[in-house]
């Protein structure tokens, strides 16, 4: 047990109240996107987008899908459809005016974003001239339809919900939060704190558990 070591965390998404004995939130951030959260397929991902929707859900998709397989990967694909999705969901969607094609290369700009997409550091790499061409728009209306994206979804610099599954790691504010006024990364905190942040889904997942920890 932990006493009551912890009377609070707060990370970047607001205030989470921790009992005396131990790791009751006060939950008011919506979860972070876990990896392979995103990755649904058929019916089950379209019967989460409302009908009138749908063609236009699948117009934007296509053109996601198409470059995503061919010049990036199957995060960004996944990401990219789960975007839509969310966008398609909004009421009013923003995506029930203009083209697909624009807001398909906005889709995946934004991802680039905030998943580095400029930087070959971070493969796979691609400069924002190549992705406006991939999807044969201006970069002006990259911009554009990127503002309106970020606006409809909250979506905010290294937002961890939009994180590649493979960048979740080095996205500090995955981990980072404040506890009783001092900010700590999670991964250093004890197992029971990881455990209560994993279940509110906080944290993509507990340090000590990956598959691939050597």
């Amino acid at each position: 047990m932990l006493g009551g070591l912890l009377t609070y965390v707060r990370n970047s998404f607001g205030r989470h109240d921790w009992s005396a004995d131990g790791v009751a939130f006060d939950d008011r951030r919506s979860s972070i996107c876990l990896p392979g959260a995103v990755s649904m397929t058929g019916n089950a991902r379209l019967k989460s987008i409302p009908k009138g929707m749908l063609p236009v859900y699948e117009s934007i998709v296509g053109l996601t899908d198409d470059v995503c397989d061919r010049r990036l990967n199957s995060e960004y694909r996944d990401l990219a459809r789960a975007m839509t999705g969310a966008l398609c969901r909004k009421r009013p969607s923003p995506l029930s005016s203009g083209r697909p094609r624009t807001w398909a290369g906005g889709i995946v700009y934004v991802l680039g974003r905030i998943n580095f997409l400029g930087d070959k550091s971070f493969p796979p790499c691609m400069a924002t001239s190549d992705l406006c061409a991939a999807f044969e728009i201006g970069e002006s209306t990259a911009h554009t339809k990127a503002r309106a994206i970020e606006e409809a979804l909250g979506i905010r610099p290294y937002d961890p919900e939009w994180t590649l599954p493979s960048l979740l790691e080095k996205n500090p504010l995955v981990w980072m939060a404040e506890v009783n006024g001092l900010l700590v990364d999670l991964r250093t905190m004890p197992r029971e704190v990881q455990e209560a942040a994993f279940a509110k889904g906080m944290i993509p997942y507990i340090p000590a558990d990956r598959p691939d920890r050597s």
